[in-house]
């Protein structure tokens, strides 16, 4: 009859020998399929949402920057004293140019197969068409009229303000909508991986209980049955079930803590670090902007206190009380680490530090940021002054103490606290990405030698059933 327990003591050996290698086959598939999803994860992360992050901020940065070159080319006119300046301008736009060219195959290369992404892409690969075009025609008018520093012709100047109204009303808002939306992309991995993992512990956990609840009964049984209160092979499997169990407990705890310190210890600071950097462009391409474009100097000024707001958000100042209430919120800073009185993307990196060297790198960063701020207000008080040309040296030179000087100590500050947290990340990464397949796949092993040691230790008493003869 169906279901009846066994009836002889060989019956029951063989029944919980089944039960325990069951149990043991259930506890390898669940640790083998927790380092397979996580291995995924990894590879989701490492080769897809991140660089896509790092593609779209990139982007973001390069053609902040190219619209900056252009003004400041426009800008020199034909005075020969910033004949060096002029290349050097052409230079970088050139430069920035291609690295746009690259970032945008890269996101196009990632968004094959997702209908939504590749058409965020198109479109950007179109509208930076339309601003090359733009740009190269402005470009060509200006040389043609051979206008002096800061006195742009008017047709050159039309032709500009064309080209830069499609760079900030489209081709900006969709690469910052690309950095947006990858990184939430980043985040759904991040937080679905981190669900599952504590799903796949309570399900190893759950057969790693039931593999040892099967050998514990098994035990008892045959010091029972057999009055042998040691068998040294089910002693072993015991202890190796116990070991497994809580071992790859910490793995997979260990792997949350990897994920977590990779998303939000480190890539939420690169995240808000790399989009300060791009906007710093922007804004430095406010101040070419201001000079370039007199009649709309107001305009331009208060797009460049927009985006200072962003880097470092002072409630209630204005572009003339700004300087003093960020060294007011800095002391308060300093006096006490927990009083931050500033948001935005420096706001939100101050609120994350984490790493060795990553607080006095971003002290660095608003220390160089407040110097270039200081240095903003006499470039527009040496325009106001009708000294434009001044103006225009002053803000385009690299020079130490020029404004193109602090701008590059701030970049440099920037880049140094963004290669704390990015290399923070690589590490926890790697690590993680390390170990995800390896360590449950070693657990696998130590789960297969359960089922060999139960073997082995009811061999002898299942020989003692044997018929002889």
């Amino acid at each position: 009859m169906r279901g009846r327990l066994p009836t002889t003591v060989p019956k029951w050996l063989r029944l919980l020998r089944g039960a325990a290698i069951g149990a043991s086959a259930l506890l390898i598939a669940g640790l083998v399929l927790t380092g397979l999803l996580t291995r995924s994860a990894w590879s989701d992360i490492r080769n897809h949402s991140a660089p896509q992050i790092t593609s779209a901020t990139g982007l973001y940065f390069a053609i902040n920057d190219m619209d900056a070159q252009l003004a400041n080319q426009l800008m020199f006119g034909t005075n020969p004293e910033l004949a060096d300046d002029r290349r050097t301008a052409a230079r970088i736009y050139d430069e920035r140019r291609a690295q746009a060219g690259i970032y945008l195959r890269d996101l196009s290369v990632a968004a094959q197969g997702d209908p939504v992404a590749g058409a965020s892409v198109a479109k950007a690969i179109a509208d930076y068409g339309k601003y090359e075009e733009g740009a190269a025609h402005a470009l060509l008018l200006s040389k043609q009229a051979a206008h002096p520093a800061g006195r742009t012709d008017a047709e050159t100047l039309a032709a500009y303000r064309s080209a830069t109204e499609v760079m900030r009303t489209r081709l900006l808002p969709q690469a910052d909508q690309l950095v947006t939306a990858n990184n939430v992309a980043f985040n759904t991995t991040y937080d679905n991986t981190t669900d599952d993992l504590s799903s796949a512990r309570i399900a190893v956990l759950a057969a790693g209980m039931l593999l040892l609840a099967v050998l514990v009964v098994l035990y008892v049984f045959l010091a029972f049955r057999f009055r042998r209160i040691v068998n040294p092979a089910l002693a072993a499997a015991v202890l190796v079930t116990l070991g497994v169990s809580i071992t790859a407990s910490m793995q997979i705890s260990g792997q949350q803590e990897y994920l977590r310190v990779a998303r939000h210890d480190a890539y939420d600071s690169v995240v808000a670090l790399t989009r300060a950097r791009a906007t710093a462009y922007d804004a430095n391409a406010d101040e070419s902007r201001y000079l370039l474009d007199q009649p709309r100097a107001a305009e331009h000024q208060q797009h460049f206190f927009e985006k200072t707001q962003q880097l470092m958000h002072l409630p209630g100042a204005t572009i003339d009380s700004y300087d003093a209430r960020a060294a007011t919120a800095m002391n308060a800073y300093r006096a006490k680490q927990a009083d931050l009185r500033f948001t935005g993307f420096f706001g939100d990196e101050f609120r994350n530090i984490t790493f060795p060297g990553e607080r006095k790198a971003a002290e660095a960063t608003v220390a160089a940021y407040q110097v270039y701020q200081k240095d903003d207000r006499r470039i527009r008080a040496l325009a106001s002054s009708g000294d434009l040309t001044g103006a225009i040296a002053f803000c385009v030179s690299y020079k130490p103490g020029d404004s193109n000087w602090a701008f590059g100590e701030l970049d440099k500050a920037l880049q140094k606290v963004i290669a704390i947290n990015t290399g923070a990340y690589e590490d926890a990464a790697a690590t993680g990405a390390g170990g995800a397949l390896s360590e449950p796949l070693g657990l696998s092993g130590a789960a297969a030698l359960v089922a060999v040691l139960t073997v082995i230790g009811l061999r002898r008493r299942l020989v003692e059933f044997r018929p002889t003869g």
